[in-house]
């Protein structure tokens, strides 16, 4: 028996929503190439690449070490806040661009995350991304853990696909073959269907035609109210810690 008494699934056909996500293409919808934020963001993905692979002199390392300390004084300076709320994560907040453009995973605003374009179906997200050097685990390959990470953001958005917001409850990852950097990526979260509770979810990751991952998630549908105290929390700990 399934937690709200049903002995069985509920069909994605029938219990999903349709596409209530309808996520944009980050990085050709969402923002203009010359919006500043977007350039930081750009800019900093580009540092992380060069400083993963740069042999240059120490003198060259000192000037962009001053020249970060510089942007960092600045930036520190204030004022400080949160340009968006709720959820950074599609899985709990939905796909409004305030909340998806901050992720660390998939985020065009966030330096850390790697260039991602996603599109949806009735049922799927598709994600295409690539990773450069400082995403490195394997020699040559994405790191194990970055890849979890990814199932997470993207099964996450697939689970919003039934309608109900929800938190990552299991996460299950098949490493089947060496994931390469440099090479465009095709991640792809299922809507699976729903058990109670449980929202149920699959992905792959493909480099061309080569099976690199496959993961299963189970996430829990959360409570309004759960969310909201959540929210009521991280803006007071924004209050303590405005930096």
């Amino acid at each position: 028996m399934s937690e709200t008494g049903s002995s069985s699934w509920a069909d994605p056909d029938k219990s999903g929503s349709g596409n209530p996500l309808d996520l944009p293409r980050h990085r050709t919808v969402m923002f203009e190439a010359s919006n500043p934020r977007l350039r930081l963001a750009n800019a900093t993905r580009a540092l992380l690449q060069h400083s993963a692979t740069s042999v240059a002199d120490p003198e060259s390392f000192a000037r962009v070490a001053e020249l970060l300390e510089q942007a960092a004084t600045l930036l520190g300076a204030g004022p400080h806040g949160r340009s968006y709320h709720a959820s950074a994560e599609g899985a709990v907040g939905g796909a409004t661009h305030g909340f998806i453009s901050h992720s660390p995973v998939t985020g065009p605003l966030n330096g850390m995350a790697g260039l991602v374009d996603i599109s949806t179906t009735e049922h799927e997200v598709v994600a295409t991304m690539t990773y450069g050097n400082a995403y490195e685990g394997p020699p040559g390959c994405l790191h194990g853990g970055l890849i979890a990470a990814i199932f997470d953001e993207v099964l996450g958005f697939a689970q919003a696909l039934s309608g109900s917001p929800g938190m990552t409850g299991r996460l299950e990852v098949t490493y089947r073959s060496p994931t390469p950097l440099h090479q465009p990526l095709r991640v792809v979260g299922r809507f699976d269907g729903v058990n109670g509770r449980k929202i149920m979810t699959s992905g792959t990751i493909h480099a061309g035609d080569r099976l690199c991952a496959e993961a299963i998630g189970t996430f829990i549908t959360v409570k309004a109210a759960t969310f909201a105290d959540l929210n009521r929390q991280r803006d007071r700990a924004d209050e303590t810690h405005p930096d």
